[in-house]
C-alpha cells in the first residue's frame, strides 16, 4: 500500500509564502512524475507544478515565477514553495506521485488527501 501525506497549507496574506510538502511511504519500487494539483471551489482540479525523476519541472502559467517545486528522490519527498501568493491561489493543494510497486506491472498515480491553502487580500 502507497500513502501520500501532504503538510504546510494554512492562511496568509496576499504577497506573503507557504511551503508545502509531501512524503511517500509503503510499498514503493521507484517513483516517475510526482506533483501538486489545486482545487479551487466549484472548479476542476488542474495541475499547478510538477517534476520528473531527474528534476524536469513544469508549472502552470499563472505560478511562473512565483512557485518553486523540488524533490528529494532519496527520502520519496516533494515539495513546493509558494511566493508572492495572492488570492486565485486559493485552494486545496493534492500531491501526486506517479508510483512504481513492487506487486504491480505498471505505473500508477496515487493521490494525497489534499491540503488548504487560503490567501487573504
Amino acid at each position: 500500500q502507497v500513502q501520500l501525506v501532504e503538510s504546510g497549507g494554512g492562511l496568509v496574506q496576499a504577497g506573503g509564502s507557504l511551503r508545502l510538502s509531501c512524503t511517500v511511504s509503503g510499498s514503493v519500487s521507484r517513483i516517475n512524475d510526482m506533483g501538486w494539483y489545486g482545487q479551487a471551489p466549484g472548479k476542476q482540479r488542474k495541475l499547478v507544478a510538477r517534476i520528473s525523476h531527474d528534476g524536469g519541472a513544469d508549472y502552470a502559467e499563472t505560478v511562473k515565477g512565483r512557485f518553486t517545486i523540488s524533490r528529494d528522490n532519496a527520502k520519496n519527498t516533494v515539495d513546493l514553495q509558494m511566493d508572492s501568493l495572492n488570492s486565485e491561489d486559493t485552494a486545496v493543494y493534492y500531491c501526486m506521485a506517479d508510483v512504481l510497486t513492487p506487486a504491480s506491472i505498471g505505473w500508477r498515480a496515487y493521490w494525497g488527501q489534499g491540503t488548504q491553502v487560503t490567501v487573504s487580500s
